[in-house]
């Protein structure tokens, strides 16, 4: 009897604010020499890159925009990994249960807030948002990556973080930090702890902020794997050997165990 191999898998990748599709270079090509022929779907998010994919109005929307853009690649059996705004969109995505979706990863990302912190964050985010919409974005770049989640950098990595960002559209941004600001987000601490998906965590050592958060989680969600890797909030551009490595043994396993007897 002839069987049909099983459809290809995809690792589907999502950036973070002020990112492209570009951020991912560098990981994509340490994963394809630990796992050769792994195929990997870096995106530009909604409002990033050039040319610039359509605005979406919320997480809902991201959700239905993602569903449209893997069914129109030919995506079918695929893995997500998102990294901070990309980590909480796919982290939503995941939650929703899409066919199709057989593993999540997570980098600095947050898995949502309580209600009753919602309001500050919702007043942080249009704060950042009325800059990036009525200032220069060279202006705003430089003090956006003066946050305290930034403290890691060099002076020369934050001078080259920003002349990368200088390509975005400032509105368009302020419109994605409202869309999907935290204060917007679902909490699913409670559903991280009760999905039967496997679920990965990249945090940082040296941002203490995400890397606190990690820990608490996995302690939340034990079945949870979670890395903490020698860097600061962005390790795919920091360390993509290291994070190639783990995802990579990740994968291997996962694709294994899926195959078709």
């Amino acid at each position: 009897m002839h069987h049909d191999p099983s459809p290809p898998f995809t690792l589907v990748m999502l950036h973070g604010l002020l990112g492209d599709q570009q951020d991912w270079q560098a990981l994509g090509e340490a994963l394809e020499q630990v796992l050769p022929g792994v195929r990997c779907l870096a995106l530009n998010l909604p409002g990033h890159g050039q040319p610039t994919t359509p605005a979406v109005g919320s997480f809902a929307d991201f959700h239905d925009w993602l569903s449209g853009t893997l069914a129109e690649a030919g995506v079918g059996r695929y893995g997500l990994l998102g990294y901070s705004l990309g980590g909480r969109l796919a982290l939503y995505h995941a939650s929703r249960r899409p066919a199709g979706l057989e593993a999540l990863w997570l980098e600095s990302a947050h898995p949502g807030l309580a209600a009753p912190e919602r309001e500050a964050r919702l007043a942080h985010d249009e704060h950042w948002a009325k800059r990036f919409e009525q200032s220069a974005l060279a202006d705003v770049l430089t003090a956006w990556y003066q946050q305290s989640v930034f403290a890691d950098l060099t002076p020369p990595q934050r001078q080259r973080q920003i002349q990368r960002r200088l390509a975005n559209h400032g509105p368009a941004v302020a419109h994605m930090l409202r869309a999907t600001s935290l204060g917007r987000q679902p909490s699913l601490w409670q559903w991280l702890a009760e999905t039967d998906l496997p679920v990965g965590y990249f945090s940082g050592l040296r941002d203490p902020k995400f890397n606190t958060l990690a820990n608490r989680l996995a302690q939340h969600a034990p079945r949870l794997r979670h890395w903490a890797l020698p860097g600061g909030h962005n390790l795919h551009v920091e360390h993509p050997k290291a994070m190639a490595g783990h995802l990579a043994r990740q994968l291997a396993q996962h694709l294994a165990q899926t195959l078709p007897r």
